[in-house]
């Protein structure tokens, strides 16, 4: 696999017609105003509104984005406010399903995050320890495709739809 940079791993994004992606961390590095503002009480949707607007965007252009998340139960507060966080992106158009930890036991998943780009691509993003992505590999290969495409699909199968894992308002 080769390594690539941001820009190249944006400018797949933006080419893409179908986007599948899997998170597998229960922690992300974030925008630490946008987190220290939610935890104080500050409502997350004037803060990430951009998230929305990005994946209204790729609605508007045809652009079926399906995303995974697998988490460990209790969530972290990372994903508590990505929860608070994600209803932008569903309100837009994107899908996004909840796979606790324990549903997946029996599921065969990469070691990395990734994006499968129209059935074809792969894009694995490679965390370091303090939750910083390290390395962008990128992968089109018929059989790293495949695989990442069937554990998608098992993920999803098993994945509870964000309108009934969400609770909030």
């Amino acid at each position: 696999m080769e390594s690539i940079s941001v820009e190249r791993r944006s400018e797949l994004l933006r080419s893409a017609k179908t986007i599948l992606k899997l998170e597998l961390r229960d922690n992300y590095e974030v925008d630490a105003d946008a987190f220290n503002a939610w935890q104080a009480g500050q409502s997350i949707q004037d803060t990430v509104s951009v998230w929305g607007e990005r994946a209204a965007a790729r609605v508007a252009a045809g652009v079926v984005t399906r995303r995974v998340k697998v988490v460990s139960e209790p969530l972290s507060d990372y994903h508590r406010f990505i929860l608070d966080a994600s209803k932008n992106a569903i309100d837009a158009g994107e899908e996004m399903r909840w796979l606790p930890r324990r549903l997946a036991s029996a599921v065969l998943l990469p070691g990395n995050d990734f994006f499968v780009l129209d059935g074809e691509i792969v894009l694995f993003n490679v965390f370091d320890g303090a939750d910083r992505r390290a390395e962008i590999q990128f992968a089109d290969e018929p059989e790293v495709a495949k695989l990442c495409v069937s554990a998608f699909g098992s993920a999803w199968a098993l994945a509870i739809p964000y309108g009934e894992y969400y609770t909030g308002s």
